[in-house]
């Protein structure tokens, strides 16, 4: 019958290693006076990544960031990448580096029609919100172009018209959402805000010519 104990070379070895680690002392743990600000270096525990990354200083951080925008992966997955992370820009009202991250998704070119019409919509809204409301609008007629039927842009595309002034093309688009769903609460009051504006429009050029 075999013997279960170890061999004496690895009872040797073992009580070697033991003598080391007890002798050295533990050079990666945190430093006393700072461990909370190198608790806030590792990134599963970040209260709020840097705007910035610097390898040197956030190592594992870049490391993530490289993987996550590995261009080896496929452009879908990278283009999905980007607009999470423009979403959660979005989320935080940080407007401009929404528009960024959507517009690094539609630089992959990816094969998606219905994901490229997504980040065209979410970065009309981000460019909306910054006052760019053409820009916004050529975004949303991108995101039309490539899925008539996506409400989101249709609902875009007529603030945008309302703002504009565009009143009777705010109107002509609401109607064209409404025919999606007819009860969409938004469509259905920015088509009256529009329709109101756009009489008035009228009346007052009714009365210019008298």
């Amino acid at each position: 019958m075999e013997s279960s104990e170890p061999e004496p070379t690895e009872d040797a070895s073992m009580d070697a290693f033991l003598e080391k680690f007890q002798s050295q002392p533990y050079r990666g743990g945190f430093h006393e006076d700072q461990w909370e600000e190198e608790f806030d270096k590792i990134p599963l525990f970040m209260k709020k990544a840097p705007s910035e990354i610097d390898p040197e200083e956030f190592p594992d951080l870049a490391c993530l960031q490289s993987m996550i925008f590995d261009d080896d992966r496929y452009p879908e997955e990278q283009a999905k990448t980007y607009k999470d992370e423009g979403n959660d820009y979005f989320k935080e009202k940080d407007y401009k580096k929404a528009v960024l991250s959507y517009s690094e998704g539609l630089k992959k070119k990816c094969a998606d029609p219905d994901l490229n019409a997504v980040l065209y919509t979410n970065r009309a809204a981000a460019q909306y919100y910054l006052g760019n409301v053409r820009s916004s609008l050529n975004d949303v007629l991108a995101a039309k172009k490539l899925k008539p039927g996506h409400l989101k842009a249709i609902i875009r595309g007529a603030l945008c018209h309302l703002e504009l002034k565009h009143f009777a093309e705010a109107v002509n688009w609401c109607d064209e959402g409404l025919q999606i769903d007819a009860k969409e609460k938004k469509l259905l009051e920015i088509r009256a805000k529009a329709d109101k504006l756009k009489r008035m429009e009228e009346r007052d050029l009714r009365k210019a010519k008298l």
